[in-house]
């Protein structure tokens, strides 16, 4: 218990210390919150007539919110790309602090920033249109699975920043896999509308997962005209979803606590 407690409290300090210095970057900040409302203006209209017009509009919103929060991942990866490259994480390494409670302090800054991007991505919703039409349990039930998600890419961006070990590389690998990862699910359209061999990879997409579990959730249904599938993990959406955080979080937690006891500027 002790061990836990010694572990919150260093990672609440780091992620104070990231939050303070989140005011010498504020164009990353502004970046994360642009960036899902133009995915939802660039989607909704220039898209949306074609593909279901308000209908299309209301089953968007579960995607960009799984979208936004993955895309947060890049964030976690330049952040902690930047510590290791500016030697900060050797001091970290040289300090009695677990090492699990730096990686831990950078997530949970970043959760903060995730539900700030999530706070924006929701009124953006309201704006063209969009409603939560679910009961309010269910309503709560599924912000905590988009903060749950966000938390879970937290990790994902904690590794690939820790094995990049430059900003740059970081920059390029943090970025590269987001856009198959979530434009290959049910985020934008239904995975029926994919080719035949992607349909049962999008239909296994964490991102998918995620995307239908807020729909289900919202009561946002998919636009009349939309095909369905029903495969195991569109059925349960959320069983699936709440697994694959899970999964995802506690091996990329394993990974990326023992590149954090690795790295260093050598």
């Amino acid at each position: 218990m002790a061990a836990v407690t010694r572990v919150a409290r260093d990672a609440s300090i780091i992620a104070w210390r990231n939050l303070l210095n989140l005011r010498r970057t504020p164009g990353s900040v502004i970046a994360a919150l642009i960036q899902p409302v133009m995915f939802v203006l660039l989607l909704s209209y220039v898209f949306g007539g074609s593909l279901g017009g308000d209908a299309y509009r209301t089953y968007l919103m579960g995607g960009i919110f799984a979208q936004a929060v993955t895309f947060n991942a890049a964030f976690t990866a330049l952040g902690l790309a930047g510590d290791l490259d500016r030697g900060i994480v050797d001091r970290f390494r040289s300090l009695p602090m677990p090492p699990m409670a730096v990686i831990l302090g950078r997530a949970l800054s970043d959760l903060t920033m995730s539900a700030l991007t999530i706070a924006v991505t929701s009124l953006c919703g309201l704006l063209i249109g969009w409603r939560i039409a679910g009961t309010l349990p269910e309503a709560v039930l599924a912000y905590l699975l988009i903060l749950a998600f966000a938390f879970a890419m937290s990790w994902v961006g904690a590794t690939i920043g820790l094995t990049a070990r430059s900003v740059e590389v970081a920059q390029s690998a943090g970025l590269i896999w987001l856009f198959p990862v979530t434009f290959l699910s049910s985020a934008f359209v239904p995975t029926a509308t994919l080719p035949a061999p992607l349909q049962p990879v999008a239909d296994w997409n964490p991102v998918s997962a995620t995307a239908t579990a807020l729909r289900t959730l919202f009561a946002n249904p998919a636009p009349p005209t939309a095909p369905a599938r029903d495969t195991w993990p569109v059925v349960h959406a959320l069983p699936y979803a709440v697994l694959c955080v899970l999964v995802i979080t506690a091996a990329f937690m394993a990974v990326a606590v023992r590149r954090f006891q690795g790295a260093g500027r050598g």
